[in-house]
């Protein structure tokens, strides 16, 4: 594979993976959740938890630009004894719950779409898998190629969000504040319990800051590369998030926009009517299609990489013989995506996303900065985060307590991660003679 991605590719990939339908259809729902004008504080949680964990990606994925993100961070971390299994279960949950990240832009997609056209159920279902298809032959192609279409789409995206936020802020506002009022208080257990809640969804929408590790192994002068567009990334699109929803709610107050599934539309209905709420429906569409353009093409490498390193099954580490992309890997997440499409509904996707993350990779990950660093010292490190070791305290500290509030999900995700270790320990031999026959 070879190095043909550079900065603003880089950072144009994790920031279209980063806004995708998410922010558009978890806006309403993260202001039903807490109940109150205090809501933005669940966002501003989401870009602290981006941030911080955002730091030990910078690091790791200097350190380790390779193919596979954080299957190569949990190998080189926990050694021979438990770096296999580790990266093995970070594999294994990837191909399913990437799939699922796959499937929740897909379905969001097709919910906003209602707002132009009403669909039925099975409608619905038929644009989400449509969509799963196209995306999947767009990406059937060489990375230099990939890289210039996702600059293109990250243009306008950047354009469509800006122009929601100048539209808000230079029409007509109702009064808002973030700040508690009337006996309201940011300290009680009732609001923690809320703001935690409604942070799965923020969170969930901040996702894809780390995308760029993914790609490690085709990014032009990675260590310094990574760790700048990921830091870019988050600051920027923050700034995007906490603008748009101080935008939007400063039109529609707070209170008629928790009932809204097309809060955006509506916003842009109230300021230019419903010629122009279409357009933008349609622009905002435009953002939920190069999200998924970028998933799709991080997650495809995960596979790929464990496959070509021995430790995952070997049909996976195949590469196109004219456009070297892994283009098996490839073909299995959006094929999985499009199962995943007609099957979920979008609230449990975003649950069960996060809940089968957190404790292999995000937590794992965290310690892991640890291990190698009491191992291998820091005086080779193109990156090093700030404050440590504060950052990874604060970093597994924020997902267990967002791994406590999915709540039933966080079962599943135990679940799944206790299947793929029977998985792993009975199928290690075939591991062990595919990694023999590549060395």
């Amino acid at each position: 594979m070879k190095r043909e991605i550079s900065l603003l590719q880089a950072t144009s990939i994790n920031m279209i993976d980063m806004v995708g339908i998410g922010p558009f259809v978890t806006m309403s729902i993260v202001i039903s959740t807490v109940g109150s004008n205090l809501f933005i504080w669940a966002w501003v949680f989401g870009a602290v938890t981006a941030l911080i964990d955002g730091m030990i990606w910078s690091e790791l994925g200097a350190a380790y630009p390779l193919a596979g993100g954080s299957y190569n961070f949990l190998k080189e971390a926990y050694g021979r004894k438990g770096g296999r299994l580790m990266s093995f279960l970070f594999v294994w949950q990837t191909c399913l719950q990437s799939s699922m990240v796959v499937a929740s832009g897909a379905i969001g997609f097709a919910q906003y779409f209602n707002y132009l056209l009403p669909l039925g159920y099975w409608w619905e279902k038929a644009v989400s898998g449509s969509l799963v298809i196209v995306i999947t032959a767009l990406l059937y192609r060489n990375i230099r190629t990939i890289g210039k279409m996702a600059v293109f789409l990250w243009a306008g995206v950047i354009i469509i969000i800006l122009w929601i936020i100048i539209s808000g802020f230079t029409h007509p506002h109702v009064g808002y504040s973030c700040l508690p009022s009337g006996g309201q208080s940011m300290f009680s257990q009732a609001f923690g319990l809320l703001l935690g809640q409604a942070s799965v969804k923020t969170i969930y929408s901040f996702l894809g800051y780390y995308n760029v590790c993914h790609l490690g192994g085709e990014i032009k002068d990675p260590g310094r590369n990574i760790p700048r567009s990921i830091f870019i990334s988050i600051f920027c699109i923050a700034a995007l998030y906490l603008a748009m929803n101080l935008s939007v709610v400063g039109v529609i107050p707070w209170q008629e926009a928790m009932g809204s599934k097309f809060v955006v539309s509506l916003f842009m209905e109230r300021i230019y009517g419903s010629h122009t709420a279409q357009i933008a429906t349609l622009l905002i569409l435009w953002i939920a299609f190069a999200s998924l353009f970028a998933v799709v093409l991080g997650y495809s490498r995960v596979p790929y990489a464990a496959a070509a390193d021995g430790n995952f099954f070997p049909v996976f580490a195949k590469l196109h013989p004219r456009k070297d992309f892994p283009y098996v890997s490839l073909l299995f997440v959006g094929g999985l995506g499009l199962l995943f499409s007609l099957l979920l509904k979008l609230t449990e996707a975003i649950s069960a996303i996060l809940a089968m993350r957190i404790l292999v990779q995000f937590v794992a990950q965290s310690v892991g900065v640890v291990l190698l660093r009491k191992r291998n010292g820091t005086a080779g490190l193109p990156f090093k985060m700030w404050l440590y070791p504060l950052p990874v305290v604060l970093s597994v500290a924020i997902w267990l307590f967002v791994l406590y509030s999915t709540g039933l999900a966080a079962l599943l995700g135990l679940f799944l991660t206790a299947c793929g270790v029977i998985v792993y320990y009975s199928f290690r031999g075939n591991f062990d003679r595919a990694k023999l026959k590549i060395s």
